[in-house]
């Protein structure tokens, strides 16, 4: 007799993982690949994260922490809301998380019910509706339009009907476009005013070009904010991250940490609060950034991929590409196989628009980004 299998682990696949373990799979048989397909910084951490590191693993302090993360790490974080955004923030309300995945994990636990309806717009993140399916809650997908930067709006919102809850991110993922303050402060206002829960996507603070991004945690106390080291910070297989949460959630998120995780990891949080101290390296990140941006809005035109979200932060490129496929999975494979260049589907993001769309990420070294463009430029020039 078969034994059950649950329906919860029948989430749709990250296709950017598929299209690594594709792309692995072409290196390790000879050939050659430029990977834009994963959003994971190029750069390494910091040099000063590395000595800490390396510093606490030679006097053996490495153990379990607070479920909350360490005390130290949390002031720091707290502090880190002041200088960066000039923001006041008790530390109390910050929870270090393992990695912003278990932050959505933890958040989506503490705030909704099984069966509540959480609004996301589409292109999104595929964690979120997979999560939120898994936990038994309901994804309502926002079809958000190039006008509107690919952001929910009040209207897109007066469509969805009754919501416990709406998911923003800005710069998103995957096309870095940001919400200007005055969108931003009437999302919060439309769910202040309805009763709706504000979880804020802010992985991506830090790498923004020409605009500063807005944390809602200056806005909307009752909000919930998940960020990361992952990505500024440079520190994506350290797997940590950090919430800011309404004092109703503190309790309520540390109770379950405690059972799902016990704590983040300590080697991990260490090194993590010299992370914060480390804004000059890191801007120089944002800068190399900057110019592999320059670089790509140059030269995506020529090879035909020209037309792309407005990317004013994080680092990645949302193309269309209805113009030469109506199959974005099968357009990536062949890319792939045919030009040794890993990109996205945009299925990944949106099961109904994405087949028009690929994303791009410009976080590995400038020479990807030459080496990617001259080979997209032959494989197109066949077709």
């Amino acid at each position: 007799m078969a034994l059950k299998v649950a329906k919860r682990g029948s989430v749709a696949p990250f296709l950017a993982m598929d299209m690594l373990s594709r792309a692995n799979r072409r290196q390790q048989a000879g050939g050659e690949v430029v990977h834009l397909e994963v959003g994971q910084p190029g750069t390494p951490a910091p040099r000063r994260v590395l000595d800490a590191a390396a510093r606490v693993l030679a006097e053996g302090r490495i153990g379990y922490t607070e479920a909350l993360g360490i005390d130290r790490l949390r002031q720091a974080i707290a502090e880190h809301y002041q200088s960066f955004y000039g923001v006041p923030l008790a530390a109390e309300r910050v929870a270090v998380t393992t990695g912003s995945s278990s932050g959505f994990l933890l958040a989506f636990l503490s705030a909704f019910e099984p069966g509540d309806r959480v609004a996301l717009a589409t292109p999104y993140y595929p964690a979120y509706p997979n999560l939120l399916t898994a936990l038994g809650l309901e994804p309502v997908l926002l079809p958000a339009t190039p006008d509107s930067g690919f952001h929910p709006t009040p209207e897109l919102l007066d469509a969805a009907g009754q919501l416990s809850g709406l998911i923003v991110a800005s710069p998103a993922n995957p096309t870095g476009a940001m919400l200007d303050p005055t969108e931003l402060r009437q999302l919060v206002g439309y769910c202040a005013d309805r009763g709706i829960r504000l979880i804020s996507d802010e992985i991506y603070h830090g790498i923004t070009f020409g605009k500063r991004a807005l944390t809602v945690a200056e806005i909307e106390p009752r909000a919930i904010v998940v960020n990361s080291f992952s990505k500024y910070f440079s520190m994506t297989g350290w797997r940590l991250g950090w919430l800011v949460l309404p004092e109703d959630l503190v309790r309520p998120v540390e109770r379950l940490a405690q059972s799902l995780y016990i704590s983040a990891p300590a080697l991990s949080q260490e090194a993590a609060i010299v992370a914060l101290a480390c804004r000059a390296e890191l801007d120089a990140y944002v800068e190399a950034y900057a110019l592999k941006r320059r670089f790509l809005m140059q030269h995506l035109p020529e090879c035909g991929l020209g037309k792309v979200a407005a990317c004013d932060g994080a680092f990645y490129f949302y193309a269309d590409v209805g113009h030469l496929t109506n199959d974005s999975e099968d357009f990536c494979h062949r890319v792939l196989d045919e030009a040794g260049v890993a990109l996205t589907p945009g299925l990944d993001f949106d099961p109904d628009r994405g087949q028009r769309y690929v994303r791009l990420s410009f976080a590995g070294p400038m020479g990807d980004m030459e080496r990617a463009v001259e080979r997209l430029r032959v494989f197109l020039d066949r077709r």
